[in-house]
């Protein structure tokens, strides 16, 4: 009898594996040979443009949005009003360095997201750092009119290029702020980005009530290095103009697309990138790919009949990139409907081969989501440990404590060539890549919404 029991046991596990097999399978087909994810990318790109929370290509985006969700054919599509910062570049900045003996060289600069203007051009003797730690080291009001230049490079020498990132951001975020402290008119920063090219990436920058705020930019790679090596011999100054400006907040929109669940209609997984960009380039990689992830993964899995145990639900974020108001409004409405969020997934790495998925959640939900890597072994998906899910479902943790967030990993080494720049277009993102990377979201998709509640897939703890 127990020999029977065990036989009927393994024969249950291996008949579900076959079956999740053959439907994975299914599912990478139909992504590679029938998907829409490339046009879908191309027209949102080309259609619509740069998508900044606040501007025109913003609304167009939500327009955009909604008529594609409906293009697809779920089972309910509508709007989540918003409310979300306004900035705006202005007339394109101009910036040249000025040597000693007289000499202009004109350099590629842009300025970072809320950054104030120059009213007119500005001026100043260039002081050079190379951490922001170093700039705070120094006594305060010391930089009087003095324009500081921080040159931190990203660290080449971490493999994960999210992490080298990390250790650049607080020069962005927080040099405006150092800077004024010491009396300094403006700050430059080197642009963080992985190559040494002339395109210089914008990204968000805060100022500090009681601090005086100063124009923030930031400096291509190639013509920060020009800066540093001339620094060595001569003294230099930097003129500069920017036209940008912060305006009222403005009315926009969370676009969000259903498959209601046929057992658990009340309890929701969500996935999702951000709709918004910023106004350099056409936003391919960031986060054009993650919103056709998301879109391409429940497409795919309604085209091929399934029907879902939990609701499946797909959220075009709004102001991921200055300020969140998408993510945080989505997670407070959402508990404030009453729904039960059991998961939520996040791509927001770009267009890239795919690697895997991090967890953030408890180590049942961890081996649950390893128990998936003999079946996805052959897509080369390899990476399922801990880590972080994503910006803009993180506040949903704040509402659902025991919810898991899943972050969708693509390979990093050339996504900080684009990030935040004028190269972010639909030409540098690659069609069977990024077909993969739907596939791989619908699979897991797929899995998770199969086992969330199994407790034998669990090893005996209920996790939803």
């Amino acid at each position: 009898m127990f020999r029977l029991v065990f036989i009927l046991f393994f024969s249950t596990i291996t008949f579900a594996q076959n079956t999740d097999s053959l439907f994975i399978r299914r599912i990478f087909d139909t992504a590679l040979s029938e998907g829409k994810a490339y046009e879908d990318l191309r027209s949102l790109c080309k259609d619509i443009g740069a998508r900044l929370s606040g501007s025109a290509e913003a609304e167009m985006a939500v327009y955009w949005g909604k008529n594609k969700l409906k293009s697809y054919s779920f089972d309910t599509v509508y709007l989540q009003p918003v409310m979300v910062p306004h900035w705006e570049r202005g007339t394109k900045e101009s910036a040249w360095i000025k040597h000693s003996d007289g000499k202009l060289k004109k350099v590629s600069i842009t300025a970072l997201g809320g950054s104030i203007a120059t009213n007119g051009k500005m001026e100043g003797e260039i002081v050079y750092f190379s951490t922001t730690d170093e700039l705070r080291k120094i006594p305060d009001g010391a930089l009087e009119g003095k324009i500081v230049f921080i040159n931190q490079p990203m660290d080449e020498k971490q493999i994960i290029t999210f992490h080298a990132y990390g250790g650049c951001y607080p020069m962005r975020n927080n040099g405006a702020i150092e800077a004024s402290k010491k009396g300094a008119i403006a700050v430059i920063i080197r642009s963080i980005g992985s190559s040494i090219d002339y395109h210089p990436h914008t990204g968000s920058m805060q100022y500090e009530e009681g601090i005086q705020k100063i124009p923030s930019a930031a400096l291509s790679t190639a013509e920060s290095e020009y800066l540093k090596e001339h620094l060595k011999n001569e003294k230099l100054s930097f003129v500069f103009e920017m036209d940008c400006r912060s305006y009222p907040p403005k009315q926009s929109y969370n676009v969000i697309g259903e498959i209601t669940g046929k057992h658990y209609p009340n309890k929701i997984i969500t996935v999702g990138g951000h709709l918004d960009s910023w106004d350099l380039g056409e936003g391919a990689h960031d986060d054009g790919a993650g919103i056709v992830h998301s879109i391409e993964a429940l497409r795919i899995l309604n085209e091929l009949n399934y029907t879902p145990i939990h609701t499946l639900r797909v959220v075009l974020f709004m102001n991921e990139e200055n300020g969140n108001m998408g993510g945080k409004t989505y997670a407070a409405s959402s508990k404030e409907s009453g729904e039960e969020h059991i998961l939520a997934i996040e791509s927001d790495r770009g267009g890239f081969a795919p690697r895997g998925f991090t967890l953030d959640g408890t180590h049942p939900m961890l081996q649950l989501l390893q128990s998936y890597s003999k079946v996805l072994a052959p897509y080369e998906l390899h990476k399922f440990e801990k880590g972080y899910g994503g910006v803009d479902i993180n506040p949903l943790k704040d509402y659902f404590p025991s919810i898991s967030l899943i972050g969708f990993v693509p390979d990093s080494q050339r996504y900080f060539d684009f990030h935040h720049s004028e190269a972010d277009v639909f030409e540098s993102v690659n069609k069977r890549e990024l077909e993969l990377g739907c596939a791989s979201i619908a699979s897991l998709i797929y899995l998770m919404d199969k086992n969330l509640g199994n407790k034998s897939a669990t090893h005996g703890k209920d996790i939803n």
